[in-house]
C-alpha cells in the first residue's frame, strides 16, 4: 500500500486536500470518486513526519482542555476541518502543534474524528475518543464537545485544588527538615567542642542530641543511600500487582487518607458517567472505560466487579452496592437516579456533593496539618536549644557564677 496527496472538492463545493492509502495511482483516485469527490490533483505523498509524534509529542491536560473547550466553541461556527485547522495555527507550542495537525490530517483524509485522534493516543484517552465517537454517531458532537469540555474543566479545578492544598504544607516540611538537619550536621557539632573537657556529666538531653548529631555528621551519605534504595525499591514494588493491591486496600483503612481516596475517586466516577450516560453512550460501556481511569486498585477491583454484574443484568446501584467500597450517598442517589429515569442528572447531584465534601474535607485537614507542622518543628528546635543551654548554666553552677 502506498500514499497518495490530493486535492478534491466535495459535494458541497469545498475543496480538501489530504492523504489516502491504496496499492496504485488508479485505485486511489477510483476510491475518492465513491466518496463523491470531484478529483483536482492526486500524487505520491512525502513520508508522515507528523506520525513521529506519536511517540514525541503529547498533550498535556492543559492543552487538552483548552483543545475541548477550543473545538466546542469553533464547531458551533464553522466545519470540523476549518475548526482544527484553526486551532492548530494559533497553538503555540510545537510539540502539541504536531499532535493537532495529525488529527486534522486524519480528517481531511475522510477518517471520522474518533479514528483520527486515536492516531494520538496517547493525547486523547479512549474515554475521550469513545465520548467523541458517541457524538459523531448520534449527530451531536457540539454538545458533546461542550460537555466533555466541562467535565476536563471540573476535573482540572479538582485537580488545582489538591495541588494548592498539599503544596504549602509539603514545602513547609521540607523547610522544617532542611533547619533541623542543619542545626544537627552544622551548629551541634560546632557548640558541643566546647563541652569536650567538662569534668561533669552532661544532662541526658545534651547526650541524646549529641548522638543523634554524631550518627547525622558521620552516616548522612548512608542515609541517603538507603532513602534512595527504598524509594526505587518501593517503586518496583508498586509495580506488583498483590503487593499494589495491599497497599491500596490499606490506604483506603487509613481513618483520613482513606476516606479522602474514596471520595475523590467517586466524585470522578460520578462525574464522567453522568457525562456519558447524558452522551447516551451504553452505560456498560462507559463503566469499562472509567474503571481504566481508577488508579486504586482495590477500587478498581471493585468496579470490574460491577461491569461484570451490569453485563449479567444487575443494576448500576446494585453493582455499588454490592461492592461495598462506595460513599452510600452515591449508592443512594444512583438508586433514585434508576428509578426515575434521570440517572444523569443523579449522577451530577452526587459529583457535585461529593467534590465539595472533598474541598470541605481538604480544607480544614490542611488548615489543621499547617499549625502542627509548625507546633512540631518548634518542639524540635527548642529541644536542640534546650540542649545546648543546659550544659551551659550547669557549668555556671559549678563555678558559682
Amino acid at each position: 500500500m502506498a500514499d497518495f496527496a490530493y486535492k478534491v472538492i466535495d459535494a458541497a463545493g469545498r475543496e480538501r486536500q489530504g492523504r489516502i492509502s491504496a496499492p496504485s495511482d488508479a485505485q486511489a483516485r477510483a476510491a475518492l470518486i465513491r466518496k463523491a469527490f470531484h478529483i483536482i490533483t492526486v500524487a505520491p505523498a512525502p513520508p508522515r513526519k507528523a506520525l513521529i509524534s506519536q511517540r514525541t509529542a503529547r498533550l498535556s491536560p492543559k492543552q487538552l482542555t483548552l483543545f475541548t473547550r477550543q473545538m466546542s466553541s469553533l464547531m458551533s461556527v464553522s466545519p470540523l476541518e476549518e475548526a482544527l485547522r484553526t486551532i492548530s495555527r494559533q497553538t503555540e507550542k510545537a510539540n502539541a502543534r504536531d499532535v493537532l495537525i495529525n488529527v486534522h490530517a486524519g480528517v481531511m483524509e475522510g477518517q471520522s474524528l474518533a479514528e483520527s485522534m486515536a492516531r494520538e493516543p496517547r493525547s486523547f484517552p479512549p474515554l475521550f475518543r469513545a465520548m467523541i465517537s458517541a457524538g459523531e454517531s448520534s449527530g451531536s458532537l457540539p454538545v458533546i464537545t461542550e460537555r466533555l469540555a466541562a467535565l476536563l474543566e471540573q476535573q482540572a479545578e479538582v485537580r488545582g485544588k489538591i495541588i494548592g492544598a498539599l503544596a504549602y504544607p509539603i514545602i513547609l516540611t521540607l523547610v522544617a527538615f532542611g533547619v533541623v538537619a542543619g542545626l544537627m550536621i552544622s551548629v551541634v557539632p560546632r557548640v558541643v567542642e566546647q563541652f569536650d573537657n567538662a569534668a561533669t556529666q552532661l544532662p541526658l538531653i545534651t547526650r541524646i542530641v549529641i548522638g543523634i548529631s554524631d550518627f547525622l555528621s558521620n552516616w548522612w551519605w548512608a542515609l541517603f543511600i538507603l532513602t534512595v534504595i527504598a524509594g526505587i525499591a518501593f517503586w518496583r514494588a508498586m509495580q506488583v500487582k498483590a503487593f499494589k493491591y495491599r497497599f491500596d486496600g490499606m490506604l483506603l483503612k487509613l481513618p483520613l487518607i482513606g476516606r479522602l481516596i474514596r471520595d475523590m475517586n467517586a466524585a470522578k466516577l460520578a462525574r464522567t458517567l453522568a457525562t456519558m450516560v447524558h452522551s447516551r453512550l451504553p452505560l456498560l460501556e462507559g463503566m469499562k472505560l472509567t474503571t481504566r481511569t481508577v488508579r486504586n486498585a482495590v477500587l478498581r477491583e471493585a468496579l470490574e466487579e460491577a461491569v461484570e454484574s451490569i453485563r449479567s443484568g444487575g443494576s448500576l446501584s446494585g453493582a455499588l452496592r454490592n461492592a461495598g467500597t462506595f460513599p452510600p450517598l452515591l449508592v443512594y442517589l444512583v438508586a433514585s437516579g434508576e428509578s426515575a429515569g434521570q440517572l444523569d442528572t443523579m449522577l451530577e447531584r452526587a459529583a457535585d456533593y461529593l467534590e465539595r465534601e472533598f474541598q470541605n474535607f481538604t480544607s480544614t485537614a490542611m488548615a489543621l496539618l499547617e499549625p502542627a507542622i509548625i507546633v512540631v518543628m518548634g518542639g524540635v528546635v527548642a529541644l536542640i536549644i534546650l540542649s545546648i543551654l543546659l550544659p551551659i548554666l550547669q557549668l555556671q553552677n559549678l563555678t558559682g557564677l
